[in-house]
């Protein structure tokens, strides 16, 4: 199965929400660090190679119809060149927003982004050299996240791409992918809120197969 949407935006960039929405559009599965963590002993070994130019992208895939979030972000030229006929979607939000949700969430202190030790440290290894800074920089993550929409923006045919905010809802989203408005509101999930208060709850890595494509009460 060929992927036909390629998330390119980073990861707190209403990724999970997009997954959501994606998947109540009719493209199932979508791919989401989620599924990395659900499947890990699968995934996990497949990523790695990915990171050192030794991609499966079918194994990777395998299943999906769409992609968003890390780590699949991090390779959206390759994927566009690999899935000709897929679509890209960028996910952006304010980037000082952005930089301090990745603070209070995927990037905070004790955060599995920091692990440099034990089966884990190599797949995240992988990401902090796409960054390759300062995760915890202000500065540096801001203008990466900048020139990161810049380089997709460059590279992405127009007639291929859309940048996109969660905030704008369904509309642009469904007129770039060519299906109908759902009667329903664009979902909401995982929040900073959200993100933390399963954190303190010590809770796992959120199951991809419980999520619903409907928002917040």
């Amino acid at each position: 199965m060929a992927l036909k949407v390629i998330g390119s935006g980073l990861g707190r960039t209403g990724t999970l929400s997009t997954k959501l929405a994606l998947e109540q559009l009719g493209f199932v599965r979508c791919h989401h660090m989620a599924e990395v963590f659900m499947a890990a002993e699968k995934q996990i070994p497949l990523w790695i190679e990915a990171g050192y130019g030794r991609a499966d992208w079918d194994a990777i895939f395998d299943g999906c119809q769409a992609m968003v979030d890390h780590p699949g972000c991090a390779y959206w030229r390759e994927l566009m060149d690999y899935y000709p006929d897929a679509k890209v979607l960028h996910t952006v939000r304010d980037p000082d927003k952005w930089f301090d949700s990745t603070q209070a969430t995927i990037f905070s202190p004790g955060s599995l982004s920091r692990f440099t030790e034990g089966p884990m440290a190599e797949f995240f290894g992988h990401l902090r050299r796409f960054y390759g800074g300062d995760m915890n920089d202000r500065a540096f993550m801001t203008d990466f996240f900048r020139r990161h929409t810049e380089a997709v923006t460059a590279g992405v045919p127009k007639d291929r791409l859309l940048v996109f905010n969660v905030a704008d809802g369904w509309d642009p989203l469904c007129k770039f992918l060519g299906v109908p408005v759902p009667d329903a509101p664009y979902p909401r999930e995982n929040s900073t809120e959200q993100f933390q208060s399963r954190a303190a709850a010590g809770q796992g890595p959120i199951d991809p197969s419980k999520m619903r494509a409907e928002p917040l009460s």
